[in-house]
């Protein structure tokens, strides 16, 4: 078993004894800087997002849409990568190409008969190995019955909003 593998296995005992383990909170804040360019922070981590100028804004990074589809794409492969080595199947290579239909219409209101989100989500994975094919699908499946950003984007998730206004005007 490589270290991959190895790494999954190890965790894997630690959150079957401690359950608790596995629990967690992600904390992202992002912040508007310039215009439409924001600069999103988590832990030692920071990305910046921007819409194109045509849009108003800087083309300082990639929008939220290629981010989103980034997250995706990126579970998606490493998820593939620690399944195939838990399974000891031998993988050269993973690309997964995301591909997302919308109707930014949605997004600037002039259109009332699309969701501002997306239309539709597929993905294409290419994998390079030498492994029988029911194998690798077998574990493409496994993966994706594993995946947390396959199951974001599958599933309807709970959104809260909470509001802190700062304001200062004296009352």
């Amino acid at each position: 078993m490589d270290n991959i593998g190895a790494a999954f296995a190890r965790v894997s005992k630690a959150m079957t004894q401690r359950p608790a383990l596995g629990l967690g909170t992600g904390i992202s804040k992002a912040t508007m800087k310039n215009g439409l360019t924001c600069e999103i922070r988590e832990g030692n981590w920071s990305l910046t997002a921007d819409m194109p100028e045509q849009a108003g804004g800087n083309a300082a990074g990639p929008t939220p849409g290629v981010l989103g589809r980034a997250a995706l794409g990126s579970c998606l492969a490493i998820g593939y990568r620690m399944r195939a080595s838990v399974m000891q199947i031998p993988v050269e290579g993973i690309e997964v190409e995301i591909q997302a239909d919308y109707n930014d219409g949605a997004l600037f209101g002039t259109t009332t008969e699309a969701p501002p989100g997306y239309l539709e989500v597929r993905y294409t994975v290419t994998i390079d190995s030498d492994a029988p094919e029911e194998t690798i699908l077998q574990m493409l499946d496994e993966a994706d019955r594993h995946s947390p950003y396959l199951d974001v984007f599958s599933r309807s998730q709970l959104c809260q909003r909470n509001v802190r206004i700062i304001s200062s005007k004296q009352v």
